[in-house]
């Protein structure tokens, strides 16, 4: 349990630490610019094919799983 805590507490820490450099580095470069829509819906299209294909291949091989026993 304490090494479970002790990792969360580290990574919590981390990740505060990446957010307040990320906002200090917002305040301070105002004008870094703004994602497009179109990169936004490519990467959202981009990672929910990779989902699907990674669920498929899942379903797959759960379904054929006592099959491939023998390989």
């Amino acid at each position: 349990m304490n090494h479970t805590a002790a990792r969360t507490y580290r990574a919590v820490h981390w990740l505060t630490t990446r957010l307040q450099e990320s906002l200090q580095e917002a305040r301070r470069r105002p004008d870094r610019g703004d994602v497009s829509t179109t990169t936004v819906i490519i990467w959202v299209a981009a990672v929910t094919g990779a989902v699907m294909i990674a669920g498929t291949i899942a379903v797959v091989i759960a379904k054929y799983n006592g099959k491939l026993n023998g390989l």
